[in-house]
């Protein structure tokens, strides 16, 4: 009786491990999205409340400051769905073309299964339309408020601290 049950212990953990392996394989196997494997470009929607910046637009690259990490984006990528951190949206058109420069302060950012990306921010402005005097001095108002009594003004002085940081970054101000 022992000896049956030993052995149909011993079958059914090696049943469990065979599938385990097989799930482990395929779950750790690098996977493209299979929609998108004839596409050679991004479809680029890039807005803010106050502007759509690109609206489907065709693009080759685009390079996203994500919550936990920046990372590139090229057709074919793998789904994802992130938060931005205040950072720099850079969007190349053409392959070997200068990228243009979006600051976002934050938002989302999509990354769909046939090759379209949207991006969603609070606020979103060309580079080169931001200014280091008003970035500067925003960051110095956000840093005096840093020590208010309470948590609520203590968390919106920070977000405007790492903003105002970002921008200066952007701008190559240190």
């Amino acid at each position: 009786f022992w000896k049956d049950r030993f052995k149909m212990a011993s079958l059914a953990r090696a049943v469990r491990v065979s599938r385990n392996a097989q799930w482990s394989r395929l779950l750790a196997k690098r996977t493209y999205a299979e929609e998108a494997a004839s596409t050679e470009r991004l479809s680029l929607t890039l807005s803010s409340p106050q502007l759509a910046i690109f609206a489907n637009s065709p693009v080759t690259q685009v390079n996203v400051p994500g919550i936990s990490g920046d990372f590139g984006v090229l057709p074919n990528h793998v789904p994802v769905l992130t938060t931005l951190k205040p950072g720099v949206v850079s969007v190349t058109k053409e392959a070997g073309d200068k990228p243009v420069d979006i600051f976002v302060s934050s938002g989302t950012c999509t990354v769909n299964a046939d090759s379209s990306i949207q991006i969603v921010a609070e606020a979103a402005v060309p580079v080169e339309d931001l200014d280091p005097v008003a970035a500067k001095a925003g960051l110095d108002m956000y840093t005096s408020k840093l020590g208010a009594s309470s948590d609520f003004e203590k968390a919106e002085a920070q977000i405007g601290v790492e903003v105002h940081q970002a921008m200066l970054e952007a701008l190559g101000v240190k």
